[in-house]
């Protein structure tokens, strides 16, 4: 884009030429030899009275040619040796603007307008509010722009759909805003959660009871289930079933629970007490008593045990100790079938029938934190590994939200609404993410991103309420339980490394086997 014509026009008077002063000025305006003078000059014309023509003659034609003593008409241009590009024949049709209409004499100023006016063009789009120029020559109407005499409208510089019309455009910092000519890093597509399982197994006599916690995962890949008065391991690995215990058949099995570290499982029963199991030998360590009904809850924390039941109290046991506990932890009203104890093992979390919410520390008897805000029964316990002292709650039939708090301001930070009856949850740690069960009325999985809420995927499956949920060691796959006697397996969260790959736990192999 170059500027208008600008033609020089030269004023005699102003340079301080006159008439009077022709003869100097001329001699100064020829650049001679210093051997030669300016009488040896002669000029050839075509005429025939040229040739004959005397010295002064001679002299009047070199002054003529030079503007010697010449006053010229102020409506003639002179132009001088400076090249200045006339763009008289320009098509500013293919940048949609159209030359100044503006006097010659004005062409310099209205040519940086027209710069001006591309420039914000190709920055901010064609409507960003600036109207350009128009000429009586070329009006702007539809005819114009598409009469046969004109070529096509290509605008090679507008970026009409790449760029968004934004004064944040420019900023280093994004904003969801893309310089023209930049291509912008692709859009992430959303991680697509299987919406199968990719396997089931049969669990004869699986309890349908919304207070038992029957299923657990260890960090050696063992899954533990209890059917009936049994309890059975299942290798992930090698897909092989052992049966660990049998309790006869004036027990139950209420809840199982492995330790943090090593192969330690302990087994709530429904008499009250609770047995530790060294899985690698398939032998009974220890059977510690204390409670008056069924051991519905359990929680490990290194060597600390906690333990909830129907008879309302937490029992605090430490597994290096002679004695069955160290701390009996009232407060709850009713049944305990939530705990929890936090990642950095400083905090504990309760949830009962009573719809309370407790929290306690590790040397308290009762309880520093108690949240009332549930309507029904509090099962459904996740501290998140994300955020220190994060906590996620979920209520039974009555209350069906799920709500999240945060122990270290001892505040509420949200509550939603899942329409269904809230049985367990369980929090990504690979991504901020996590998964919740439900029962009454529709039987799903919800896989959830925080802190949005929003829905990544809902699995469907069962048949019963979904009353029973454990996660792999690696953090990718879910088994889940329900009334309908079946587990099943789901991949729904992504490896630490890559949000695409598989689980290698019996991801490839899908079928339908039986745990016993």
């Amino acid at each position: 884009m170059g500027d208008p014509v600008t033609p020089i026009k030269e004023n005699r008077s102003e340079m301080g030429v006159n008439p009077s002063s022709s003869s100097s000025t001329s001699s100064s305006l020829l650049n001679l030899p210093s051997n030669m003078s300016r009488s040896s000059l002669s000029l050839e014309t075509p005429s025939s009275s040229s040739s004959s023509s005397s010295p002064s003659s001679s002299r009047s034609h070199i002054d003529r040619l030079l503007g010697v003593g010449i006053n010229p008409s102020p409506s003639r241009t002179i132009y001088s040796d400076r090249f200045i590009p006339s763009r008289s024949a320009s098509n500013f049709a293919l940048f949609d603007i159209s030359p100044s209409s503006n006097s010659s004499s004005e062409g310099r100023e209205d040519g940086s307008g027209t710069y001006a006016t591309l420039l914000r063009t190709v920055l901010f789009g064609p409507d960003s509010g600036v109207v350009s120029p128009i000429t009586p020559e070329k009006p702007a109407g539809f005819k114009a722009r598409h009469s046969p005499l004109t070529h096509p409208n290509r605008n090679i510089f507008r970026y009409k759909t790449e760029t968004r019309r934004s004064l944040y455009s420019l900023s280093p910092f994004g904003f969801d805003d893309t310089l023209p000519g930049v291509n912008p890093s692709p859009a992430k597509t959303p991680r697509k959660v299987p919406r199968s399982p990719y396997k089931v197994l049969d669990a004869p006599a699986l309890q349908d009871d919304f207070y038992l916690n029957l299923v657990d995962w260890s960090s050696h890949n063992m899954l533990a289930v209890g059917l009936g008065n049994c309890v059975y391991l299942w290798n992930a690995c090698s897909s092989k079933v052992t049966k660990l215990c049998d309790l006869g058949m004036d027990d139950n099995v209420c809840s199982v629970g492995w330790a943090q570290r090593g192969t330690h499982l302990a087994v709530g029963t429904n008499d009250g007490k609770l047995q530790i199991w060294d899985a690698s030998r398939c032998k009974r360590v220890r059977t510690m008593e204390g409670h008056q009904l069924r051991v519905g809850a359990l929680a490990w924390s290194s060597s600390l045990l906690s333990s909830g039941s129907r008879d309302k109290t937490i029992l605090q046991r430490d597994i290096r100790a002679q004695d069955d506990f160290v701390n009996k932890l009232p407060g709850h009203k009713s049944e305990v079938c939530g705990l929890k104890w936090s990642y950095d093992n400083r905090q504990l979390a309760s949830g009962g029938n009573d719809n309370r919410l407790f929290v306690w520390n590790q040397h308290s008897t009762q309880p520093v934190l108690k949240y009332c805000e549930h309507t029904a029964a509090v099962k459904a316990i996740a501290w998140s590994p994300h955020f220190h002292g994060v906590l996620a709650s979920g209520g039974g039939t009555a209350d069906r939200c799920i709500r999240f708090w945060n122990t270290t301001t001892n505040s509420h930070l949200s509550c939603m609404d899942t329409g269904s009856q809230v049985c367990n949850l369980v929090w990504s740690k690979n991504v901020n993410e996590l998964v919740s069960t439900h029962g009454y009325s529709q039987n799903q999985i919800i896989v959830w991103r925080y802190p949005t809420m929003s829905k990544l995927a809902t699995l469907t499956g069962h048949t019963y309420r979904v009353l029973y949920l454990a996660i792999s060691p690696d953090g990718q796959t879910i088994v889940t339980g329900a009334g309908d006697e079946t587990l099943r397996f789901w991949n729904v969260f992504p490896s630490p490394k890559s949000q695409n790959s598989d689980s290698d736990i019996g991801a490839s192999s899908f079928g339908r086997t039986q745990i016993r």
